[in-house]
């Protein structure tokens, strides 16, 4: 292997209270009394965005769920801005060890601005050489890993995530997997897994 590429929420830190009651209160400004919970968006978060918004706002048109979904990220931002989402043990120790020996990447199927306002948040952008979602490219999450491949250079990355669609996403773009078990989802038996962030570390030294 000669490289990393990271999911966000579920895999580097978990969002999901934050931003649930900022998208309940945004909706509440809009006359929609709807209470978003952390489970909830544990379920949709690793969805590409028009997906989460037909998933909670099933009764409004195709250009109303958007316009929500819309204003309840914009919420979350501010909200991440003021205060950053809890991270994953050992997190920074992780970045700053496996940044020594591989260049680091994130690919997510966020909204445009997210991953800048993980990075902001944290102070981590030092670790990473680059970044990519659905916002900035319109592709989905195998897409974008295929383009960092390409902008970069990178001949064998590995991809580290927490859900069912990472996993496909990495067998789409032909990747190989690591799946972090602390987070959001499952995936089959018999995949490459770690139960916290420093077990990575080993993991990519036997790489």
């Amino acid at each position: 292997m000669d490289s990393i590429i990271f999911d966000v929420d579920g895999t580097l830190w978990d969002s999901t209270e934050i931003v649930a009651r900022s998208w309940t209160d945004y909706l509440k400004t809009e006359g929609i009394f709807m209470e978003i919970t952390s489970q909830r968006l544990m379920q949709l978060f690793g969805q590409l965005l028009p997906d989460i918004a037909k998933a909670l706002f099933p009764d409004f048109s195709e250009e109303e769920q958007l316009r929500l979904i819309d204003g309840c990220c914009q919420a979350e931002h501010e909200a991440l801005s003021r205060q950053c989402a809890p991270l994953y043990p050992g997190l920074e120790s992780t970045l700053q060890a496996l940044s020594r020996k591989f260049p680091l990447f994130i690919v997510s199927n966020c909204q445009a601005g997210y991953i800048e306002v993980f990075l902001k948040a944290t102070g981590f952008s030092k670790y990473f050489k680059g970044h990519l979602c659905p916002g900035d490219t319109g592709k989905d999450k195998a897409g974008n890993i295929r383009q960092i491949i390409d902008d970069y250079g990178l001949s064998s990355p590995v991809y580290v995530g927490d859900t069912m669609g990472d996993y496909k996403a990495c067998q789409k773009a032909g990747v190989p997997f690591i799946f972090a078990s602390y987070g959001f989802g499952d995936v089959p038996e018999g995949t490459l897994r770690i139960r916290s962030l420093p077990e990575l570390i080993s993991v990519c030294d036997k790489k």
